[in-house]
């Protein structure tokens, strides 16, 4: 059986609040957020925007890249969206 791949995902509240997180089906885990079953920091929020999503590796891979998007600024969080990277891996040597 083929371990199913992690994406890392940024999601924008209706205030424009940016919440990150990680999973490996990028679709269920929205509705499970717009259905008030996902993170607390999200409930009565919504409407909520998928803004970006990108691979991210395994599970360690992705926590990681997790740790590192959260760490970042709001004005760099909106470059990160705003740029769309298909490899975050390579675009935080060059931004990070």
């Amino acid at each position: 059986m083929m371990e199913q791949g992690w994406q890392l995902y940024l999601l924008q509240t209706a205030a424009g609040m940016l919440y990150t997180g990680i999973t490996t089906d990028v679709n269920r885990r929205l509705q499970q957020h717009q259905q008030g079953r996902g993170a607390r920091s999200l409930r009565g929020k919504g409407p909520l925007t998928l803004v970006f999503h990108c691979d991210a590796g395994d599970r360690a891979a992705a926590s990681r890249l997790e740790y590192q998007v959260k760490q970042l600024s709001r004005a760099q969080k909106l470059l990160l969206v705003a740029q769309q990277p298909p490899c975050l891996v390579a675009w935080f040597s060059r931004n990070g």
